[in-house]
């Protein structure tokens, strides 16, 4: 049994959000901590975590998982820039915690010119002011495509800042198929080497979601640009092999695609088919 979600926004609130989830027959869902290009959040009343926790139990929801904002920059050298990044992944640490959200995965940064080294040293202070030890949310590291003076494009890059924090129980890595492809890493041709590497730098045990993306930009281009399943330069093929991949099969699926709900889901119904799963619709 496959668990594929998508993004889905929290517009009308957390309850509604888990309501349509249902409805497009997905298994899970990835929603944002706060205002992706902003820092305003909002703040639920307790009918309605309640509401949400009884939905995603009732209908056996997978992990769901919260994205941090793009306007979060752990690795800035810039003071306000980087004072801004430190406080909302603390606050969202926290926040997304108490809603019983098992993972929060955020982009690792860009350095913006002060070098590799220095922004990763950056990344790790600020997730250890960020992380007591105590949560059961875990932080995860998405892999990124290397565009500009990006940080987590190689696999040795997100090892560095695991190995460095105080408390590396809580880290672990979410692969974006899409990220990885224009890194450099050809899971089209080579998705066994490529998962040796991974185990080899990092371990597999680490990997807790995948970001199931195709890539409009070709391989090994350094530039971030997501394409519907099967309209890209990765294509269908291979990004169904990841999700059968006895590896990856495990794993919760969410999708970052160019759609509308509707869109996902239709999606979503087509990548059950392919895998050989029985569609079924809940009221």
């Amino acid at each position: 049994m496959y668990t594929i979600g998508t993004h889905m926004s929290i517009a009308g609130g957390l309850a509604k959000t888990a309501e349509n989830v249902v409805k497009m027959n997905a298994d899970t869902m990835q929603i944002f901590s706060r205002n992706p290009r902003g820092s305003s959040y909002k703040t639920y009343l307790p009918e309605e975590i309640e509401r949400f926790q009884k939905i995603r139990k009732d209908h056996a929801f997978g992990p769901v998982l919260a994205h941090a904002p793009y306007t979060m920059n752990l690795a800035s050298a810039t003071e306000k820039t980087y004072e801004f990044a430190c406080t909302v992944i603390r606050e969202d640490i926290r926040r997304m915690d108490e809603l019983q959200i098992e993972n929060l995965v955020f982009h690792p940064g860009s350095h913006t010119g002060i070098g590799e080294e220095a922004g990763i040293a950056n990344i790790i202070r600020g997730l250890d002011q960020a992380i007591t030890g105590s949560e059961n949310i875990t932080v995860l590291l998405e892999t990124m495509s290397g565009k500009g003076t990006e940080i987590g494009y190689r696999f040795e890059q997100l090892k560095e800042i695991r190995d460095g924090v105080q408390h590396p129980e809580r880290i672990g890595i979410c692969l974006d198929t899409c990220h990885v492809f224009a890194a450099g890493y050809d899971i089209v041709h080579n998705l066994d080497g490529v998962l040796e590497e991974f185990d080899r730098i990092l371990g597999l045990p680490l990997l807790r979601a995948v970001h199931l993306n195709d890539s409009m930009m070709p391989f090994d281009s350094r530039k971030d640009r997501h394409a519907v399943i099967g309209g890209g330069e990765i294509g269908l093929e291979a990004l169904l092999n990841v999700m059968r991949h006895p590896k990856l099969k495990d794993l919760p699926f969410y999708l970052e695609t160019p759609l509308d709900d509707a869109g996902h889901k239709d999606e979503i119904a087509r990548l059950k088919e392919y895998l050989g799963e029985t569609r079924s619709e809940h009221i």
